[in-house]
């Protein structure tokens, strides 16, 4: 296979691998819950004493029950049942109405209706904002994490087994805020390429640099149970960029279709659990480009920076 089909192959299928969780959804649930109970079963009465465990009631078995699917569907109904219907509603329910209601009341005066309305609108937009949109996507941000991690969780164990994690607690904190700080600035890389004079050359850097943060996003649940630090996150990425091009690319295309941010981390969260199964499934193509795509490489030196000027700053203390 030589550079280039091996790079349109992987390509490929990460593009396919990426769609999977969609598939493994709807029995990775069954699976596990059914391996819990053969698990429960093999265990004798007396090993189950010694761990101090009771033979478990019905009740006690349901929480250890696997939650993926319910999971998946408590973002969507979150993201876009309650978030995303709501600007919905306002955007093009509410304020038509009432754009409709002063037209009536200044039927007599068409200008002094629109007036009120260019005061009014805004004044109605910021104060949705303010005290619904805010307040939600906040909130939404928060709880999507945990069941992300939950989603996670349990996909990890279905296909690898028990999380690895990294050997100290220590050491995952630092890499933890380390990978935030990186993802962040990452972002804020991908929006500054966009704005090359060139529109076609910036709209496909800016689009390459989502693929592989949500790429990104998706593998890193997995590796992190796997017990791999960020700088082996990363540079598995940079070496086999093709395939996480491919993986990341569905999200990062249907993100970018709608005009408003909110609105995008309304689609961003109804889908991501499906790739963060996908990830959990995917075995990743390796070795068909020589060349390593260094886009990480200046975000880590301003990370690097950062963090060394923060940590001097305090041991200094």
């Amino acid at each position: 296979m030589n550079s280039v089909t091996g790079i349109i192959y992987a390509i490929c299928r990460g593009f396919i691998d990426s769609l999977k969780g969609t598939v493994v959804l709807f029995y990775m649930d069954k699976q596990i819950n059914k391996k819990l109970v053969d698990k429960d079963k093999c265990l004798s009465r007396t090993e189950l004493r010694k761990r101090d465990l009771i033979t478990p009631s019905p009740s006690k078995y349901k929480q250890r029950e696997s939650m993926v699917l319910m999971r998946t569907i408590q973002c969507c109904a979150l993201n876009g049942g309650v978030f995303w219907l709501s600007i919905q509603i306002f955007e093009f329910g509410l304020l038509p109405f009432v754009k409709y209601l002063l037209t009536i009341i200044f039927g007599h005066s068409p200008g002094m209706g629109l007036t009120v309305w260019s005061w009014i609108h805004p004044f109605l937009s910021l104060t949705f904002g303010t005290i619904w949109v805010l307040p939600l996507f906040l909130l939404s941000r928060i709880v999507n994490s945990l069941w992300f991690q939950d989603i996670a969780n349990s996909a990890y164990r279905y296909r690898q087994g028990r999380p690895m994690l990294l050997s100290s607690v220590s050491k995952l904190i630092a890499d933890m805020l380390f990978s935030i700080l990186v993802q962040a600035l990452f972002l804020g890389q991908g929006m500054l390429v966009s704005k090359v004079p060139l529109p076609p050359l910036g709209d496909i850097l800016a689009l390459v640099h989502m693929c592989l943060l949500y790429a990104l996003y998706a593998f890193e649940y997995k590796w992190f149970n796997m017990g791999w630090e960020l700088h082996r996150r990363l540079t598995f990425i940079e070496g086999n960029w093709p395939y996480f091009l491919g993986f990341g690319m569905p999200l990062a295309v249907l993100t970018q279709l709608p005009n408003s941010y909110v609105v995008s981390g309304c689609v961003f969260s109804i889908l991501f659990p499906l790739f963060i199964i996908s990830g959990n499934e995917a075995e990743p193509v390796t070795g068909v480009c020589d060349c390593q795509l260094k886009l990480f490489s200046p975000v880590i030196a301003i990370a690097n920076t950062l963090f060394n000027k923060t940590i001097g700053r305090v041991n200094k203390r």
